[in-house]
């Protein structure tokens, strides 16, 4: 596992968008999209429990909490699709925002 700096920042790019947000080493990909001030981004939940803030990776690097398996399945996992507010950061980020948050954050 790789050690990042927590003061470091990445350049976090939304695909359907364009739109690039910073998101530091030590908060969640989640943490760092609500910085945009876009309504839809859930704030409540935060623990991967409503699976609202699904999202599929397309490049870069993030170290993985466990996730729930009514959201993100094994398969899912494998092909890049997780949880936002359940990865951070290694790296910069190229993601795709999918599922009920998308309509709200891809406006």
């Amino acid at each position: 596992m790789t050690m990042v700096a927590t003061k470091t920042f990445f350049a976090v790019t939304i695909a359907d968008t364009g739109e690039v947000f910073r998101c530091r080493a030590d908060e969640t990909l989640l943490s760092g999209m609500e910085r945009l001030g876009k309504r839809g981004i859930p704030v409540g939940c935060r623990g991967g429990g409503c699976g609202v803030c699904k999202v599929q990776l397309e490049a870069g690097e993030c170290s993985k909490r466990v996730m729930s398996r009514d959201h993100v399945s094994a398969e899912e996992e494998a092909n890049g699709i997780v949880l936002a507010c359940r990865v951070k950061p290694l790296s910069d980020i190229r993601l795709r925002v999918l599922g009920k948050m998308k309509i709200k954050v891809c406006a």
